[in-house]
């Protein structure tokens, strides 16, 4: 089967880490490869900010919680969380930020990392909280969160198997 085909049907997301620091030649690779993921008419509207620092990352997981009502770790204590934002004057930025994760997500799994797409980014950099930390990273107020992905090596079994396809899942005509 065909390596690229075969890590696509092996990935999976990852919801437990261990709390080493991903290897910096990974993270290049991965963020390299992120950047060459499709965007409408090849206006690259994405930005991709990393995180590795524990406190902020601390204080942006308890902004996402709170979007939810809640107080637990949306990160799931990966050690570096990658925020995507995207230029809200592009028309197709939401689909431009989910392609860059979702390139991201496939080359970190063809390496050996594992991630999860961890939503509320929208919601979190909305918000006044948000938009200093945005100021404080130099990115202009028309860029808007489109998701993050923690990235980190899997814990112990924590890489699950796929469910079984649906049957109605392709309907040609």
């Amino acid at each position: 089967m065909n390596e690229v085909i075969r890590n696509i049907e092996s990935r999976r997301s990852v919801r437990a880490y261990s709390q080493e620091q991903i290897e910096e030649e990974e993270l290049k690779l991965i963020l390299e490869a992120a950047t060459y993921a499709p965007t409408g008419m090849g206006m690259q509207s994405p930005k991709i900010v990393v995180v590795q620092d524990a406190e902020t990352i601390k204080e942006l997981s308890r902004l996402n919680a709170a979007v939810m009502g809640s107080t637990g770790d949306p990160f799931y204590g990966a050690p570096t969380v990658v925020i995507v934002l995207a230029d809200s004057n592009r028309p197709t930025y939401v689909e431009d930020g989910s392609l860059v994760i979702g390139t991201m997500m496939l080359a970190a799994s063809s390496i050996g990392v594992g991630s999860c797409w961890i939503h509320r980014a929208k919601e979190v950099f909305a918000s006044e909280e948000g938009k200093a930390y945005l100021k404080k990273w130099g990115i202009p107020d028309n860029y808007v969160g489109v998701g993050h992905c923690i990235l980190g090596y899997p814990a112990k079994g924590a890489a699950g198997k796929a469910k079984p396809r649906k049957e109605d899942y392709i309907v040609r005509v």
